[in-house]
């Protein structure tokens, strides 16, 4: 297992990597080791990979100096393989031979009318819906975050962190400190008491996404998760969504708000099948 200093220490050396000068990456990497020691928890569990977490703090850097240049990208391996997707209930097709590739270091958009099938498709991305036909490949590691009933009503933010990180064998400890970590980059302090049902919806939302996010998966699906979100939730949500991508992974996220494709890698436009 890597050490809080040997984490430490390849965080410094791939800041630097990426550009950042050698103060900047030291002040970066010392501000992450005593973040994590004051939530008692190793950096690689909070942070994950050194390496991967560099590549956001390299871009939160950048954007604060705006005469940087933009540093690369290096795309990953395959995360998503749709080909000649298809669903059919009965006699009404849903899909008809939807094709997409997504790699790790990619944001890919789902967008269509009402009744294009874009909450189907991710369903089926995540596996809980089987396609007609046509083939799914995806990594073994996704989180996923539905448009409806991710989250349990009765239960309290810090209970379904400790639940889904066990799933991912974290401690309790753990889990709880990780949820927090990421809430906080949504504008979200998860209290410790109440259950889910006295949040509101768009605080529930928020809860969700954290949930797709806890285990440092290598694919995040998304549908429509900002329901509910104000103006500043709603821009922080797609910050963070960036700096999943440069962290490394994969994101396949279903939206109607169009303004917001020019900066994803890939569109997928669906639309209502016709049937002959």
């Amino acid at each position: 297992m890597t050490t809080a200093e040997e984490w430490t220490r390849q965080l410094r050396g791939r800041l630097t990597d990426l550009g950042i000068g050698v103060p900047q990456a030291d002040e970066l990497a010392a501000d992450a080791l005593s973040e994590s020691r004051a939530a008692d928890v190793e950096p690689a569990a909070m942070y994950g990979p050194a390496v991967a977490y560099a590549g956001t703090l390299a871009q939160a850097a950048r954007s604060g100096a705006a005469a940087a240049a933009p540093l690369p990208r290096v795309l990953g391996p395959v995360v998503l393989r749709l080909l000649g997707v298809s669903k059919r209930y009965r006699r009404r097709h849903v899909l008809r031979d939807v094709d997409l590739t997504l790699r790790a270091g990619e944001v890919a958009a789902v967008v269509g009318a009402n009744g294009s099938g874009k909450s189907t498709l991710l369903n089926i991305c995540a596996g809980s819906t089987r396609p007609s036909s046509g083939t799914v490949e995806r990594t073994e590691r996704i989180g996923y975050a539905p448009q409806q009933n991710g989250v349990a009503p009765l239960l309290t933010p810090s209970e379904h962190f400790r639940l889904f990180g066990a799933a991912h064998r974290m401690t309790a400890r753990k889990s709880v400190a990780l949820g927090d970590h990421l809430a906080a980059q949504l504008g979200w302090r998860a209290r410790t008491d109440g259950v889910v049902a006295q949040l509101s919806g768009g605080t529930q939302q928020k809860l969700n996404v954290v949930l797709g996010e806890l285990g440092r998966p290598d694919l995040i699906l998304l549908d429509e998760p900002y329901q509910g979100f104000d103006q500043d939730s709603y821009l922080d949500f797609w910050d963070q969504l960036f700096r999943w991508r440069d962290a490394g992974a994969g994101v396949l996220v279903v939206t109607h708000l169009l303004h917001d494709l020019d900066r994803v890698d890939h569109v997928l436009e669906l639309a209502p099948v016709e049937e002959t």
